[in-house]
Order: structure tokens, then C-alpha cells, then sequence
């Protein structure tokens, strides 16, 4: 299956070593496809996902908010994902 659109997120993990703590930047993606969400290390059946919401923070970054039958979840975000989610809810009408 092909996935529809791709958005990339920050997973932000801390490291403490003897004398310093490190913030660590991986990037990771959420791929759409026509049936599911699937992310790092969780995936959405698409009847599973609500709706999908973007809060926008200081220099280009912000959280899109993945709203599911298991909660909400947020994903850090480094570019707009408006085509992501607009992808998203032409799925949903």
C-alpha cells in the first residue's frame, strides 16, 4: 500500500552522563496510508483517528495532535503539517 502523505517528527530523548545532560533530536516520520497512521512505534487504524489538530509555538516548530480511541497523542513537529492533515480529513468526508 502507498502511504498518501509523510510528516516528519522530533523524538527528544535526555542522556545524563557524569558531568553534563544531553538533549538527543532523532527524526522519525507519521505515514499516512489509506487505512492507518502508523508512527515510530505505534500505528492507527484510521477509523481509530477522530480528527488531527496542530498547535503552532515560537520558530517554526509546534505539536500535531493525533486525536484517537486511546487519547491524544502529540508529535513535535518541526514544519507545518497542514497538507498532512488536510490529506487526512478528504480521507474522513
Amino acid at each position: 500500500m502507498s502511504i498518501l502523505a509523510s510528516q516528519p517528527y522530533i523524538i527528544v530523548t535526555r542522556s545524563i552522563q557524569v558531568t553534563q545532560q544531553r538533549y538527543i533530536e532523532t527524526e522519525q516520520h507519521l505515514h499516512l496510508y489509506k487505512d492507518k497512521v502508523v508512527a515510530h512505534e505505534k500505528s492507527f487504524y484510521i477509523q481509530h483517528v477522530f480528527d488531527m489538530s496542530y498547535k503552532p509555538l515560537s520558530n517554526d516548530s509546534g505539536f500535531l495532535y493525533l486525536h484517537t480511541n486511546q487519547g491524544v497523542f502529540p508529535y513535535q513537529v518541526k514544519s507545518s503539517p497542514h497538507s498532512f492533515i488536510e490529506t487526512f480529513r478528504k480521507l474522513n468526508v
